[in-house]
This record gives structure tokens, sequence and C-alpha cells, in this order.
């Protein structure tokens, strides 16, 4: 079925793309896959990290002028995100800068926590510095995570060109069954705190 897929010409001409949007999103998972190619050489490093430097950055900006703008109409119909809400609540009130800066870092705090910051009424220009910043360390370490990743298969396997789609594809369905292991136990906290 796959044989016939040309993984290296996909790659070459979407990655950069796929990176973007994939960060605009969540990334994570996208970022390591881009790092891998960059080590394969079919992206290059630093426009991969300025990809999805843009693109988490631009994402955050989306969700915090959300907040921003419908945050007492939207937070409320988030309950199942409540703690995650109450979480970010209190580091912004403790430590605004490092926690616009450290929530893209912090497992649930992703989506919710641009929001939460934007409701805080903490200024745009703030924000935004801060969250330039730290979507520049996270995908700079993200993607340097992923390439040495694929220097240590590498260094395992030899060639890794015959591997790169089942590679890819392994990540991926590692990154899924993660989300899914998460997300059933978040729903077992909030069934035994209920």
């Amino acid at each position: 079925m796959f044989e016939h897929i040309d993984f290296n010409y996909w790659l070459s001409t979407y990655g950069y793309w796929a990176v973007f949007f994939g960060c605009l999103l969540e990334g994570e998972t996208i970022l390591i896959l881009g790092g891998m190619a960059a080590h394969q050489h079919l992206l290059h490093l630093w426009p991969v990290i300025g990809w999805a430097s843009l693109g988490g950055m631009l994402g955050d900006q989306l969700l915090f002028w959300s907040g921003r703008y419908f945050g007492a109409r939207l937070l409320p119909r988030l309950s199942k995100q409540q703690a995650a809400i109450e979480r970010v609540t209190g580091l912004i009130a403790r430590y605004p800068s490092t926690s616009v800066f450290a929530v893209r870092f912090l497992y649930g705090m992703r989506l919710v926590g641009p929001v939460v910051i934007g409701a805080s009424g903490l200024s745009p220009l703030r924000f935004t510095v801060l969250n330039a910043l730290g979507a520049v360390v996270w995908a700079t370490l993200f993607a340097n995570a992923g390439y040495w990743a694929g220097e240590a298969l590498e260094s395992m396997l030899g060639n890794l060109k015959p591997y790169r789609l089942p590679i890819a594809l392994a990540v991926l369905v590692l990154a899924v069954v993660i989300a899914v292991i998460r997300h059933w136990r978040a729903k077992a906290k909030v069934r035994h705190v209920g």
C-alpha cells in the first residue's frame, strides 16, 4: 500500500507547512518529526524552528485574544478544564510573566492557558513579547530533540532512509496512544474527585 508513496517528496514539499499548521494547533509531535526530517536533510533545522515558532506564537495569540474578548462567556463553558483554569489563574496571580512563558510547556495548559491569560487582563504587549520568546525556546528544544532522536536512531539502525515512513507513523501512533492514556487518566481523576 505504502510502496507507491514518495514520502521524501511529500515531506520536502509540504514539511514546513505541516510544521507551521501542526504547531498552530498543538505541535510537539509534528515538531519532533520536523527535527528528525532535518536530521535526514529532507528539511533544514532553522526553518523548522522558525515555522514552528511562528505557528506556536500565532496559535497562542489567537487564543489570548479569544480570552481577552470572550473569556467571561467562554471560560464557564470549559467546565471539563476547570482544574487547568484554576492552575493557570493561580500562576498568573503569582507569576504573571513566568506563566506566559511556561504555559506552553505544561501538559494540559497549552490550549486553555492563553485563553485564561487573555481573560486575566494582562497587557497584550507583555503577552506578545513573552509569547514570542516562549515559542522560540519551545520550538528550539523540541526540534532539536527530534534532530537528536534521528541521530540516535541512525546510530542504532544505520541508514534511516528505508525506515522513514515507519518511524513517522510510529511517532504519530505513539503520540495518539499517549494522548488517549492521558485523556482517560484525566477523566478518571475527574470522576474520582466528583
